[in-house]
């Protein structure tokens, strides 16, 4: 999830599922359309919506990127790319 504020409340903070996002345009204010057709306006510049999506989408992939090296460490360097891995809930506190 990623972090923004709405418009006009800058301490109202809310968390969006960036995975949702269709569009972000700025004209002149921030709006974000999302998949539901739900349009949101924000405080955030069209830029820092970008950014903050890319971070996101970056700490996903190292994540996954780190389990699949240790499973590769575990096994010896076997891994199979259709064997999924257990869900361990703990893993993201």
């Amino acid at each position: 999830m990623i972090t923004l504020h709405r418009l006009g409340h800058k301490l109202e903070l809310f968390h969006l599922n960036p995975d949702l996002i269709v569009t972000v345009e700025g004209h002149p204010d921030t709006v974000i359309t999302l998949a539901t057709g739900a349009k949101i306006v924000v405080a955030e510049t069209p830029q820092r919506v970008c950014q903050s999506v890319r971070a996101y989408r970056v700490e996903i992939l190292a994540g996954a990127m780190k389990r699949r090296q240790e499973q590769r460490e575990d096994t010896g360097g076997t891994v199979s790319p259709l064997r999924p891995t257990p869900f361990d809930s703990t893993e993201l506190a």
